[in-house]
């Protein structure tokens, strides 16, 4: 068999070993030991046991449960609700008016989560229904929720930034600079489509029924301060060279849980819940970490 043969061969396995419903992870470790037993004369058994702790072995791997632990307490606490509330008096004179919130929203709490999943979860769950009583149209609420949710894979701390400079070997910290400024240009590439649209089709619009004044506008920006401190003391705290990626993803942590505790929504549920839903998540990663290095 040529190379192409014995590649396309493998693909065709792992396909047919994720249509079976196998785990992403054991199909990509179960198709690299077919490779390795049948075009390699190494001990399989030993490869397989370097290449899987090599993958897991990894410092720069560890901000990754991190990260997704501080993300799923931000999931489960008022801090988003918070969010939503400073955010929304601002954009009501913008053209699209309340969808920008689902743009601004995703954007900003991509940058404290880094997951496009609870990004998309969060914001969905506080703007769908309020969008929805309020008349906006359907495929509006959902495409600024679904295309801006996808920041999360850009913005830092992302946690697909992450896994691809553990499996790459590149430096974390520099990979999350890069993304800043894309992540920005996506974001206001969202707003000015949304506005165009709105020009576009004025009365799909619906009036706002809500005016704010500057005091009030100020006073409910108040709530984004948690948010932008957590924020700050994370990024920042890369970008400044004070902390590397992993020591900024435990003060992020701890940030979050003194948030969470100070606003009173932090309960020994959500604090359990948000533990265990990261470990899931971090194991699911690290498996097919393990699977692609094989």
């Amino acid at each position: 068999m040529g190379e192409i043969g014995i590649t396309l061969g493998l693909l065709f396995a792992l396909l047919a070993l994720l249509g079976l419903g196998v785990w992403v992870g054991f199909a990509l470790l179960l198709v690299g030991a077919l490779a390795m037993a049948l075009f390699t004369s190494a001990p399989l058994g030993a490869v397989l046991a370097t290449t899987s702790w090599g993958a897991a072995n990894s410092w720069a791997l560890a901000a990754l449960p991190l990260f997704i632990w501080m993300g799923e307490i931000l999931f489960r606490s008022r801090l988003s609700e918070d969010m939503f509330a400073g955010l929304s008096p601002w954009l009501t004179r913008l053209p699209g008016r309340l969808l920008h919130v689902n743009v601004f929203g995703c954007a900003v709490f991509a940058a404290v989560s880094g997951s496009s999943a609870a990004t998309a979860a969060t914001i969905g769950k506080l703007s769908m229904p309020e969008l929805s009583r309020r008349g906006y149209p359907e495929t509006m609420m959902i495409g600024t929720l679904a295309g801006p949710a996808t920041l999360g894979l850009l913005i830092p701390p992302s946690i697909i930034l992450i896994v691809y400079g553990v499996a790459t070997e590149q430096s974390i910290a520099r990979l999350f600079v890069a993304g800043v400024l894309p992540g920005l240009l996506m974001t206001a590439l969202f707003v000015g489509y949304v506005v165009i649209w709105a020009l576009a089709n004025p009365r799909a619009i619906p009036a706002e029924d809500q005016h704010f004044s500057f005091r009030e506008k100020l006073s409910r920006s108040r709530r984004l301060i948690p948010v932008m401190a957590l924020i700050a003391g994370v990024i920042g705290s890369i970008y400044a060279g004070i902390a590397s990626p992993t020591d900024a993803a435990a003060v992020g942590v701890v940030l979050a849980l003194a948030l969470a505790g100070a606003q009173g929504s932090l309960t020994r549920t959500v604090f359990l819940d948000g533990l265990m839903g990261a470990t899931r998540t971090s194991c699911m990663i690290a498996f097919i970490l393990a699977g692609a290095r094989s």
